[in-house]
């Protein structure tokens, strides 16, 4: 049944997320959603003339896929779709999931082996610096019950959410990114024991308004691989590697978490020791997006919550780079809204945002009341 929030929506990712243009190759690669929003990415794209290519993929075949391969199996099936990646100009990933936990019973060792054997080599290396690319979640049951949502209340929330003003959100965020270029100190302050120095001088700023994920709303960089000290607790729920963790705690000392605390240590400890730059962190961002205001277990959107930061250890992005590889990548979010416990944050011991809003007047723009 034709949903018009579908047509936008596919719309919104081919005309301005990827700014499909005639002639170019378009990857969509669907996991576990209905046909009828494919249908609406193909014509999206046959209505800017580029040529669709599609991959209809399953979180429960790519489970049983994942258990027990092989390294001959697992490389070349990263070749394979390394080989297609690179003659695609533009990719848009949709990922909906019938059960989140899927991937929870696959073992470590067989995680690493395809994150560092098939996923790193075709979305690290090859999607990321070379194509126009968009990844997005899809509403599910799962979804909604994750978010404490029913199914139609959530679904609501989700087309909200994923198609705001994101042009409007690109120009307000310009003000902060030239602000945080000439930026060396950043201070973190939050609940518990959070208290985190580093650097980021001349590391490139980058704003997410739409055009790589979506929903989308922050402005990120990536501290000097060897500056960060202190210790950051984040408050917000994680679902990584089919796993929900809670009340992580890491300790930094010249960059590298040399301590981990959480619900699940020993699990938290293999995750970190996946490669040596899992120890240490690629990513610094602040997120903005006006809709969300409270977690649901999934990175693309709570790492986007209105007050938050996320801190990420692991692999750091090439437009961002600080030196740091990794298999990991992953995106642990302290919010700092006075519910949560409030939080600074400070640029060159200047306060710019206190308990999740901008407190200079520069900045204001960007405060959820300006950005809906």
């Amino acid at each position: 049944m034709f949903d018009p929030r579908e047509k936008k929506l596919a719309e919104l990712l081919v005309n301005y997320s990827c700014d499909v243009q005639k002639g170019e190759n378009v990857l969509i690669e669907a996991f576990d959603i209905p046909e009828t929003f494919v249908k609406q990415l193909i014509r999206a794209v046959r209505q800017r003339e580029g040529n669709p290519f599609i991959s209809i993929k399953n979180n429960s075949i790519q489970r049983e896929l994942f258990l027990n391969g092989t390294d001959e199996q697992i490389t070349f099936s990263g070749k394979y779709e390394a080989y297609r990646m690179k003659n695609m100009q533009a990719y848009i990933g949709v990922r909906g999931s019938k059960n989140i936990t899927e991937l929870s019973d696959v073992p470590a060792d067989d995680m690493k082996r395809y994150q560092t054997l098939w996923s790193q080599p075709v979305h690290s290396r090859i999607r990321v610096p070379d194509t126009k690319w968009v990844v997005l979640r899809w509403p599910t049951p799962s979804m909604a019950q994750q978010a404490g949502m029913s199914t139609e209340e959530f679904e609501e929330f989700y087309f909200d959410v994923c198609t705001l003003d994101y042009p409007k959100m690109a120009e307000a965020q310009k003000t902060l990114m030239a602000l945080e270029a000439k930026t060396d100190k950043v201070h973190i302050k939050g609940p518990g024991e959070t208290d985190l120095r580093f650097s980021v001088k001349d590391i490139p700023v980058i704003q997410s308004c739409g055009l790589r994920n979506i929903p989308d709303g922050e402005v990120f960089t990536a501290p000097v691989r060897d500056s960060t000290n202190g210790v950051i607790e984040y408050n917000t729920p994680t679902l990584y590697q089919g796993t929900v963790f809670e009340n992580i705690k890491l300790t930094f000392k010249d960059g590298k978490i040399i301590k981990v605390d959480g619900d699940d240590v020993e699990r938290l400890e293999e995750i970190f020791n996946t490669d040596e730059g899992a120890r240490y962190v690629g990513e610094f961002a602040i997120g903005m997006n006006p809709y969300i205001n409270r977690p649901m277990k999934d990175i693309l959107f709570d790492e986007k919550i209105a007050g938050s930061i996320h801190f990420t250890p692991g692999n750091s992005y090439d437009n961002a780079f600080n030196g740091n590889r990794s298999a990991i990548h992953w995106d642990l979010v302290l919010r700092q809204t006075p519910e949560c416990g409030g939080g600074e944050v400070w640029f060159d011991d200047v306060l710019i945002r206190k308990d999740g809003l901008f407190v200079l007047d520069e900045l204001k723009s960007l405060n959820p009341e300006n950005l809906k």
